[in-house]
């Protein structure tokens, strides 16, 4: 007893000269010390108004946790404001560290706190994909979750590689890409077959075995099995040479240059690297840069640059090591990962990795030869996308420095949002919101709106623009009042702290009065600190002679080259873009409605088996019962459904 008590005196020896916030945050995060168990697990770091701060891992959670406090007032600036900030904390024990860092990593995904290192921009890779649901596997581009049976073989870094590759296999192995629906529905071989980019097996002109030799030898080639292949098709060719069969023997060289074209147009095939991710990091001016270039099969099947969310002064092994397990947290990890630096708690990753990937994962630091060079590649291309990003950014901050003094705000904005309606007569109508910061365009942040109002006149645009502002401001108030801009953390940060979620100005398509009607709305829902600039074209509608409306203000204009006038052009572009993109894709969505969509329990399974026996809508909506009930793959209980259905309607 008398142990633990000089520890618990030790650990608040330092606290008497800490700010009165900081100490009321240390006292919080005494109270759920005392209670901690020596045992692995996540805490959580919670402030007053339920926002996660904090998210992180321990081996003792009780030793851990004692170490925010342990020397306060020594820590730096970011430590102290997560201490003054925190208000509860929450903890949920593992039975070892590894399950901790991995629970940790989903957490942060999830909940994406304040003081994490963040992944940004985590967008889903697309892969290839040969499925395995049909007698004649198609090869098809796959985004998204895993589901479909089949193999998939990736990452690939952007759509235009996956689409160079798949067309480069169509020609070597000549397999299918049409959708099943459209394989069931030959009766001759489609062009494909005809430009010698597909076997047919739609319609016979290749044996469903001689088809899955094709199917297999792909599935050699993309499994990093690809010199095989090669030296087969290589003896095919020969054979048939010998054998004075040059028409065989000319699709055979046609099948190898194709699969030389899938290997040559890579800018880098290392001989040693058959299979990796390779990671390099680069930091400068309180940014980070992540790049990962991804080699299958001997190949480069592109790169990513990232740039995650970081406070300035953590390390680069770090960051790094941060960054590793949340980008594996719902990716396939190969076997070989290659990096720049050597991350932190090394084995601990490397187990990590292991357990979520199902095989030995081994992370490395080359220190020579043909992978060293390797990382050295990657760690340039890291470097540079940096120098871009930093300059765009300066170039951004003037931009938001200038739009600042021109609509007199007190701070530069770093959210901007701007709001567009679009529709036909009132039809289909939707509102669009994008949103712009220091980073340019936020699309992920995008949002639309479907006009639910049936009491608008059509064609009324503020009516619509009323009930979006309405929509947005009243969930925006829920979630919680406007935080304060402080001006502190913004230098500290260096602009990389998390991206608000209220914004800072809002620009809206009219004049004065369409900016005093915004302004009745956003008091509606208790928002009042919100500035509202009004964009009003000319008489001739000539881009570069906008008027701005702002309230307390006389309108005015900005030079004709001003680059905030560009600017505020290019925002107001991007929104009408958006908001008229949303809207043909809601139309287009109308016109190919049908009215099997609007039957409660039919799937796309039921509905493609009811299409495939019918061949129309209004074919099955004229069916029997007992026709109904004939239909494979549809048993008496959805026959009867979809009969109720259209008998109903009628009726």
């Amino acid at each position: 007893m008398a142990n633990t008590e000089a520890a618990d005196a030790e650990l608040w020896a330092d606290e008497a000269d800490a700010p009165v916030s900081v100490r009321a945050g240390a006292e919080v995060i005494r109270r759920f010390w005392k209670t901690l168990p020596h045992l692995p697990g996540v805490y959580r770091m919670i402030d007053a108004d339920g926002e996660v701060l904090y998210v992180g891992k321990a081996l003792d959670l009780k030793k851990r946790v004692a170490s925010y406090v342990r020397g306060i007032g020594h820590g730096g600036n970011r430590t102290m404001r997560m201490i003054a900030q925190t208000a509860a904390m929450e903890f949920i024990t593992t039975d070892t560290e590894t399950a901790a860092l991995l629970l940790e990593a989903n957490l942060i995904k999830q909940l994406r706190p304040r003081y994490n290192v963040l992944l940004r921009d985590d967008k889903s890779f697309p892969y290839i994909l040969l499925t395995g649901d049909h007698p004649a596997p198609q090869l098809v581009k796959h985004r998204g979750a895993r589901v479909r049976k089949g193999r998939y073989y990736g990452p690939f870094a952007d759509s235009g590689a996956v689409n160079r590759t798949i067309n480069a296999l169509q020609r070597a192995f000549l397999l299918r890409t049409c959708s099943d629906s459209y394989y069931e529905n030959r009766t001759r071989p489609c062009l494909l077959f005809q430009i010698k980019r597909c076997s047919a097996p739609c319609t016979g002109e290749i044996s469903l075995e001689d088809y899955a030799t094709l199917v297999k030898e792909a599935g050699d080639f993309l499994s990093s099995k690809s010199s095989a292949v090669k030296r087969r098709l290589a003896e095919e060719m020969q054979e048939a040479a010998e054998n004075l069969d040059y028409e065989r023997a000319a699709r055979y060289r046609d099948r190898l240059a194709a699969l030389s074209v899938v290997q040559g147009t890579q800018s880098i095939n290392p001989h040693s690297v058959e299979e990796a991710d390779v990671f390099a990091i680069a930091a400068e001016a309180g940014l980070f840069c992540v790049q990962v270039f991804f080699f299958r099969n001997g190949q480069n099947w592109g790169n990513r640059s990232y740039f995650p969310r970081a406070d300035r002064n953590l390390p680069p092994e770090e960051v790094l090591s941060a960054f590793l397990v949340q980008f594996y947290d719902d990716k396939p990890c190969p076997h070989l990962v290659l990096l720049s630096h050597t991350p932190t708690e090394h084995r601990l990753l490397e187990e990590a990795l292991s357990t979520s990937a199902g095989h030995a994962v081994e992370l490395a630091v080359p220190r020579r030869g043909e992978k060293r060079t390797l990382v050295a590649h990657v760690a340039q291309n890291a470097q540079e996308a940096l120098a871009r990003r930093l300059a765009d950014t300066a170039s951004q901050d003037k931009l938001l420095a200038a739009v600042a003094q021109a609509f007199g705000l007190t701070h530069p904005p770093r959210r901007i949002e701007v709001y567009d309606n679009s529709h036909i007569s009132g039809t289909n109508a939707v509102g669009a919101m994008i949103v712009a910061g220091r980073d340019g365009f936020m699309k992920t942040h995008y949002r639309t709106f479907n006009i639910r109002s049936t009491e608008l006149t059509p064609g009324d645009d503020f009516g619509m623009m009323k009930e979006v502002l309405q929509r947005r401001f009243s969930r925006l108030v829920k979630e919680g009042p406007r935080p304060a801009f402080d001006t502190a953390a913004e230098e500290e940060e260096g602009g990389n702290g998390a991206f608000p979620t209220w914004p800072d100005l809002l620009l809206i398509d009219g004049g004065q009065g369409q900016v005093a009607a915004v302004r009745a709305v956003l008091a509606e829902t208790g928002v009042s600190d919100v500035p509202v600039v009004g964009v009003a074209k000319g008489a001739d509608r000539d881009a570069g002679r906008e008027t701005f409306f702002v309230e307390g203000r006389v309108p005015f204009r900005l030079p004709p080259r001003d680059p905030t006038l560009y600017y505020v052009e290019r925002l107001r572009d991007e929104a009408h873009r958006f908001a008229i993109g949303t809207h043909r894709a809601k139309r287009k969505r109308e016109f190919t409605k049908s009215p099997l969509d609007e039957i409660p329990g039919i799937g796309p399974a039921r509905k493609r088996a009811l299409l495939l026996h019918f061949g129309t809508a209004k074919a099955v909506s004229q069916a029997s019962l007992e026709d109904l009930r004939g239909a494979p793959g549809i048993n008496a209980a959805t026959a009867k459904m979809v009969y109720g259905f259209f008998h109903e309607r009628e009726g």
